[in-house]
């Protein structure tokens, strides 16, 4: 049967875009439909011959004749444009790299995922002959073991030009993103074939670079340590010929192939790979007639007729865009490269270029103490590198409602209240819509007379006056319980605490210490309290100085208290998720403080009523935390977009007090 063609548009006119739009010409089932452009200019037309040529980028996404859109736009509006291709019901191939980084990559792929749409990352040479030749040769040992990958991407600009985009460091310029995903995405490949993989990750990244007068990278180079003890070298180029040779070493031989993204040829052709044993050589030719780019247009289009996607096609998978783009955020790590674009002061819109905006999605309850409504989760962050990748979680949490942010003196060495500062001052966010938790007195330095001095470097890096809820993050028995009580309420006298304060991993019998002098000295008491809570009761401590809540006796204080806790761990990390079992080989954390008899048996009732509900089991275990007859406010910490979305999904999910019974058992 013969399928009708995609209709592909194209998002910016530059060069890529002509090549890409050739390789439609040459598709056996694409058909350029338009092109886009901010400024058409009359050349358009010539050079993108039968395409209707639109201006401006939304013109293209609202065009009902475009089904499909190739984004060949600057590195910089990867993610903005395919994500509003995607909402707008359109299937995307998106020029590599699809993102700035892995974190930028994911939320496009789930966008796509809720849209039930296509989306793909353009590396063209993963769909060519010549690339599954070179992946058979690998498989079927014609060098042997393989041990190490030499592959390099680079080309000489001549002299600095600070007007082209490879020299703009707000453009996100340099050898890395632009041509270095080529040598990492072949040497993953290859070492995947050698494990009998589809790809294989690296253990370890380890890069140096050159950074030029702009801060782009102009010479970079990476080593690449894989389990299976094969080595990569990579390096790419916008200031240094290379000989863009491919080198695969093995035990009993080589593999060379130069050029290997060109393939066969832009037109097709012949292309080559040496296989060299000692002083022989022998050359397999790969004859292809096809035009390179016409493969991944037609390995997109068939993806889109058949209604597979979930990214299943023979180009780069979602997976394997996303690790990619890891290995690559790990060089550029190394090497100390940030692009401008990823300041705050940069980027004060969300991943779609729009103004963040509060949502009404996740349910707001009152809190004792705190004059303002708390969603009812707060979100920690603290396991983000920098602005750029947590500034996408914070939006997205924001802008479906959450108003609840925790973070600490320690997190990060102050990394994570300097992007909550950022975050909050760059989107203008207002200040008496958020719920400030805040930490400080953490173990070596748990005393009394460092929070003041905590706080006001806290409050700098927070980019605020106050915060509304704030911890004494550990405890110190052998200070006096009134000293710290007297340092917490100098806080709230000076108004630098303007709602709750209290323990962190604190001991019922010091809270009721705690609690009794404040009362007796008349002042500030504590009210808050920031302990584990989870539906799995936490045997051993995770960390040092840790305290769980989650027994009988607890639960018996919290209710009579009503002091609030504000939960960490409250899904018992990871372990109700699908990787925890008996039979699993689950990490030393989770086999150390969750694996017992009644914890699994409130695991398999916790799976039980998810099946009922059509749900999973740990959006059990969160519903069963909010569901408690004292306020608990868990506090969550996904790592993408997609974790945030997953675990406010259990948010509507209402216990009554017999589920809550039955799961306790």
């Amino acid at each position: 049967m013969t399928l009708d063609p995609i209709n592909w548009g194209i998002i910016g006119p530059g060069t890529i875009a002509r090549t890409f739009a050739a390789g439609i010409a040459h598709s056996k089932t694409g058909r350029l439909a338009a092109i886009a452009s901010r400024s058409p200019q009359p050349a358009l037309a010539e050079k993108f011959p039968g395409a209707r040529i639109l201006q401006g980028y939304d013109a293209l996404l609202a065009d009902p004749e475009v089904e499909a859109v190739y984004i060949a736009t600057p590195h910089t509006g990867h993610a903005e444009w395919a994500i509003k291709a995607i909402r707008a019901g359109k299937h995307v191939l998106v020029e590599k790299p699809i993102a700035l980084s892995a974190f930028e990559a994911e939320a496009i792929y789930h966008e796509a995922r809720k849209a039930g749409v296509f989306a793909g990352e353009a590396y063209m040479y993963r769909l060519h002959p010549q690339t599954e030749r070179l992946v058979e040769l690998v498989k079927s040992g014609a060098i042997g073991q393989v041990r190490i990958i030499r592959s390099s991407f680079g080309f000489n600009m001549g002299s600095f030009r600070p007007e082209h985009r490879l020299f703009s460091n707000d453009l996100a310029g340099g050898g890395i993103l632009d041509v270095g995903g080529y040598p990492v995405s072949m040497a993953r490949l290859i070492a995947g074939a050698a494990a009998g993989k589809p790809v294989d990750e690296p253990q370890k990244v380890s890069g140096v670079a050159h950074l030029g007068a702009s801060g782009v990278d102009e010479w970079a180079s990476a080593v690449l340590q894989f389990p299976s003890g094969i080595i990569a070298e990579v390096s790419c180029s916008i200031m240094a010929q290379q000989d863009n040779v491919l080198r695969i070493i093995g035990s009993e031989g080589r593999i060379e192939v130069a050029d290997f993204w060109f393939a066969s040829g832009h037109e097709g052709g012949t292309g080559k790979i040496e296989i060299i044993k000692g002083n022989d050589r022998q050359v397999v030719d790969v004859r292809e007639e096809r035009w390179l780019y016409s493969f991944e247009v037609d390995a997109a289009d068939e993806a889109i007729r058949a209604g597979r996607h979930e990214f299943a096609w023979p180009g780069m998978s979602m997976e394997d865009s996303v690790s990619n783009l890891k290995v690559m955020d790990q060089w550029r790590t190394s090497i100390g490269l940030h692009y401008g674009i990823e300041r705050a002061d940069r980027r004060p819109l969300n991943i779609a270029g729009g103004v963040v905006k509060p949502g009404n999605t996740v349910p707001r309850r009152a809190i004792p103490g705190l004059s303002k409504q708390s969603s009812l989760v707060a979100l920690g962050f603290e396991f983000f590198p920098d602005f750029a990748s947590a500034s996408l979680t914070l939006d997205a949490f924001y802008e479906r409602g959450g108003n609840v942010f925790d973070t600490a003196f320690v997190y990060g060495a102050g990394k994570t209240e300097s992007i909550f500062g950022d975050w909050h001052t760059s989107r203008k966010v207002p200040r008496d819509d958020i719920v400030l938790i805040g930490k400080g007195a953490h173990s070596p330095l748990c005393y009394p007379d460092v929070i003041a001095t905590q706080l006001d470097q806290s409050l700098n890096r927070l980019k605020t006056d106050y915060v509304d809820v704030y911890f004494m993050h550990r405890d110190n028995t052998a200070v006096p319980v009134g000293e710290f009580v007297d340092a917490m309420d100098a806080e709230v006298r000076k108004g630098r605490i303007r709602g709750i304060f209290g323990g962190s991993n604190w001991t019922r019998e010091r809270m009721d210490e705690a609690i009794a002098y404040a009362e007796k000295t008349g002042k500030a008491k504590p009210a808050a309290l920031s302990n584990n809570f989870s539906l799995a009761e936490m045997l051993e401590p995770i960390w040092a100085g840790c305290v769980t809540s989650s027994d009988d006796d607890w639960k018996t204080w919290l209710k009579a208290t009503q002091v609030p806790n504000f939960a960490w761990s409250s899904q018992g990390r990871g372990f109700f998720t699908d990787r925890a079992g008996r039979d699993k080989h689950d990490d030393e954390e989770i086999v150390r403080c969750w694996y017992s008899d009644k914890n699994f048996a409130r695991r398999d009732r916790a799976i039980e009523l998810a099946q009922k509900l059509g749900r999973s089991p740990i959006h059990i275990a969160l519903a069963y935390v909010i569901a408690q007859p004292f306020p608990v406010v868990p506090l969550i910490g996904p790592r993408t977009i997609a974790e945030l979305e997953d675990s406010l999904s259990a948010l509507d999910i209402q216990l009554s007090p017999e589920d809550v019974k039955w799961l306790e058992g």
